[in-house]
């Protein structure tokens, strides 16, 4: 039986959007995962300590038949093989070749030490929203109630009309096969 999850793809080291195809195509090869569907990739400004580079991010829809504790798994060794280091005495939100985030896995609602599902930040960050809403604005965030619309119209950089300040389209979008003739 498989299951809808929602992963975040960010980089803002080295050749960005390459990390990001890098990482969609080492999940489409992965056994017991499908890659439905891709969002636009947007840049971004960065959230932490010191100066960085621009982000770019998007989100993918997989289906997969693999356990969260599974795909966390997965995620964090595509992120190794992408140069990324883990380490406890690492800040948060500093630079990186490649970020991988489990937004969603189906409506499942798990809190564990290092495993947290749906992503504890959604609601706050357009980074993540604006990429979900382009492949699923009508999702519904099983904590909250609210749709991924919903919750991004709620920002205080709002929405109306536009792109959140702080989020620009990317000239390239994420591709799931061969291209299209």
């Amino acid at each position: 039986m498989s299951t809808t999850a929602y992963v975040a793809l960010g980089s803002n080291l080295g050749d960005r959007d390459a990390h990001l195809l890098t990482a969609v195509a080492a999940l489409e090869d992965t056994d017991g995962i499908g890659v439905v569907e891709c969002s636009p990739i947007y840049e971004t400004e960065p959230i932490g300590p010191g100066r960085q580079s621009a982000y770019l991010n998007a989100v993918v829809c997989l289906e997969t038949r693999l356990a969260a504790r599974e795909l966390l798994t997965v995620l964090q060794a595509i992120e190794a093989r992408a140069g990324r280091t883990r380490t406890r005495e690492a800040p948060r939100w500093t630079a990186r070749t490649l970020d991988l985030d489990l937004l969603f896995l189906g409506g499942q609602v798990i809190h564990e030490p290092d495993l947290v599902v749906p992503h504890p930040r959604i609601a706050e960050r357009s980074f993540v929203l604006v990429p979900l809403c382009d492949i699923a604005p009508d999702l519904v965030h099983p904590v909250v109630r609210r749709t991924l619309r919903e919750l991004l119209g709620a920002l205080p950089e709002g929405s109306a009309g536009g792109l959140p300040t702080g989020v620009r389209l990317w000239e390239r979008c994420l591709r799931v096969g061969p291209p299209s003739s």
